[in-house]
């Protein structure tokens, strides 16, 4: 086996790793994290470099579907600053791979070039105020109104929707007993009549801020519907396609992102501080402490590269998604607090990265499917392979 990064992938990491340095400064990373501020210049200036095309055709704009370059792309921008690359994958995500994969032909046509061109950012619509991991039990209602959608309900942690550009809003479609049966997908602009968001403080994840959203008869297009007239009452099975398993993919990369930037300013430090006249990091304990935030972290990336690589050849690979999204995250916590131990009191003021790496982490084993999720698709998984 050839562990050895493609050379296209190599190139596009120097790539980011300059705009990180010269687009993405410490100083303004923590200012977005401080005023929860999405900073939609520098967005702009990141797909003029072509990375939001990783997940659309050539012949609407993208480059082709490239899940292990998207990732790259996820991992390095999250080293530094998650409103930027949460964003990202709202647009090359969220929006790019749910069109290509659910859309039809004149959605495909009509949206791909926008999200290549880095002009379209889906937020997801899918949790809501009693409705977490069973998502087959949404209440919101979506009923045609001559060629118009009406839709009403709510929807709970929608992050990004103040600045997105329509909601991926996961409705019921039929009689509630169906359950998986009637589920459909509508997009539905923020600025609608009827549309009411309303912000949700986090500790972390700041920039694409998580929202309340209120539907009150809301009515859009029949051209909303996701997949078109075919779409109707199709929605579970869209959200629970090979989308889903790069959904665990991408919080696994911003994970890796994450807990990259917590060990390098670690190293860093070590090397820097130094107590009774010698550097912290002579000491063994601290050596240990990096010893296995670096192997937790090797571990994790070489998981996710190999789950990236099965779902780019659109091979079912729900185990190893779970498996990569389970120990990614994980492994993010466990080297955030690491760290800021490291830093001592240093890791608990404001005014070190350190503090936003812990509260990003902390959040990271809970999205796109909790840590207990994962287990129970793992053993899922295990459990047919005896049968």
């Amino acid at each position: 086996m050839d562990f050895e990064e493609a050379e296209h992938i190599r190139q596009l990491r120097e790539t980011l790793t300059r705009f990180v340095e010269q687009r993405m400064p410490r100083d303004q990373a923590a200012a977005w994290d401080e005023n929860n501020y999405f900073p939609r210049n520098v967005f702009n200036e990141l797909a003029a470099l072509g990375v939001m095309g990783l997940t659309a055709p050539e012949e609407y704009g993208g480059v082709g579907r490239d899940i292990p370059a998207a990732m790259v792309v996820i991992e390095e921008l999250s080293r530094r600053s998650l409103a930027v690359s949460v964003p990202y994958i709202m647009a090359a995500c969220y929006a790019g791979m749910n069109i290509q994969e659910c859309g039809s032909e004149e959605q495909k046509r009509r949206w791909l070039p926008e999200v290549a061109a880095g002009r379209l950012l889906f937020a997801y619509g899918w949790t809501e105020p009693d409705v977490g991991a069973d998502i087959a039990s949404v209440k919101t209602r979506v009923e045609r109104d001559g060629t118009n959608l009406r839709v009403n309900g709510q929807k709970r942690f929608c992050s990004g929707a103040a600045i997105s550009d329509y909601i991926f809003a996961l409705a019921r479609s039929g009689p509630v007993e169906q359950r998986h049966n009637n589920l459909s997908i509508v997009l539905i602009p923020p600025a609608a009549s009827g549309v009411t968001i309303t912000p949700i403080e986090g500790l972390g994840m700041k920039g694409a801020a998580t929202t309340d959203v209120i539907f009150e008869d809301v009515t859009v297009p029949g051209e909303n519907l996701l997949g078109g007239e075919a779409g109707w009452n199709r929605g579970w099975s869209m959200i629970t396609g090979s989308g889903l398993d790069v959904e665990k993919l991408e919080v696994a990369a911003i994970a890796i992102g994450v807990a990259r930037g917590a060990l390098e300013d670690a190293l860093d430090y070590v090397h820097a501080r130094r107590q009774f006249g010698k550097p912290i990091g002579s000491y063994q304990s601290i050596q240990h402490k990096l010893s296995e935030m670096a192997t937790q972290l090797h571990a994790a990336r070489l998981m996710l590269a190999q789950a990236a690589w099965l779902a780019n050849r659109k091979v079912r690979c729900g185990r190893e998604t779970s498996m990569a999204k389970l120990f990614a995250t994980e492994a993010a916590k466990m080297i955030a607090l690491e760290c800021q131990t490291i830093f001592g009191a240093y890791g608990y003021v404001k005014g070190f990265d350190v503090e936003r790496y812990v509260r990003d982490a902390l959040l990271l084993p809970i999205i796109g499917g909790s840590s207990a999720i994962q287990k129970n698709n793992i053993f899922k998984a295990l459990a047919r392979s005896f049968v």
